[in-house]
């Protein structure tokens, strides 16, 4: 009767074993991936789930967004410009059972994928628009990982170029041709006032041309500012039209 009594005892301890090891708890951003006999069942979660121990098996996947930090890379750009660019990766799993079956291990193959994109389209541009152009640099990164990485059941919510490092002597390069750049700017804004200026003095001219009393009244005011002026020699301009009055009025007077 004794040995019958532990007999039942062991096989209850047994089985509360076995439903201790069943019990799975997952979180709210977790989910189960459970295998029955090697081959997928279902996905589970969040909450409790039971896993048949020996029979079932079951994989956590994180859903939450995973933050991942893209190493340097080399970059030769078009203008064969040798630089080193690191950015950062923000993805998550949507699907978790891609990310377990299609792929051995997610994280890594989307690492190493961001890697050798970040290499390839950066090496299609040159140097300016790896330094101007980020934000379209950062989306097109962005649109290709995605497309790359959604047989695996991930999505890439973003991509961010962190710091593009240049060589010490093509930083001087690139200042010398700011500085170059800037002079070419300010020589054609100069050459363009100058032009401005020619053609407003041109058509004064030809206003002035047309109307013999307003060549008058300038000349009037052009002496004004003269006799205001402290210098001790003052030289008074002889207009033309005054000029052939004048010899006109001489030879009447001879000829009479």
């Amino acid at each position: 009767m004794m040995v019958w009594d532990f007999g039942w005892a062991g096989a209850l301890l047994v089985l509360l074993a076995l439903a201790v090891a069943s019990v799975r708890v997952l979180r709210e951003y977790e989910r189960g991936v459970v295998f029955l006999l090697g081959r997928f069942w279902k996905v589970k979660g969040p909450g409790i789930v039971l896993v048949v121990p020996g029979v079932q098996q079951m994989v956590r996947v994180d859903l939450r967004l995973v933050v991942m930090d893209v190493p340097s890379q080399d970059v030769i750009s078009r203008d064969n410009v040798s630089v080193k660019v690191n950015a950062v990766v923000y993805f998550r799993v949507v699907d978790s059972q891609k990310a377990i079956i299609h792929v051995e291990n997610y994280f890594e193959a989307t690492s190493q994928l961001a890697q050798t994109t970040l290499r390839s389209v950066l090496g299609k541009h040159e140097l300016d628009d790896m330094l101007a152009e980020r934000e379209q640099l950062n989306a097109d990164i962005q649109q290709i990982l995605d497309a790359q990485t959604d047989s695996w059941g991930i999505k890439v919510a973003n991509v961010e170029i962190k710091h593009v490092d240049i060589d010490e002597s093509m930083v001087r390069a690139i200042a010398r041709q700011a500085e170059a750049e800037r002079e070419r700017r300010a020589k054609v804004i100069h050459a363009e006032g100058e032009q401005q200026a020619s053609e407003k003095l041109l058509a004064a001219a030809r206003v002035l041309a047309q109307s013999p009393q307003a060549m008058q009244l300038r000349y009037l005011q052009t002496l004004t500012n003269i006799a205001g002026d402290r210098t001790s020699t003052i030289v008074f301009p002889m207009p033309v039209d005054l000029m052939e009055a004048l010899t006109k009025i001489a030879a009447e007077r001879r000829g009479g």
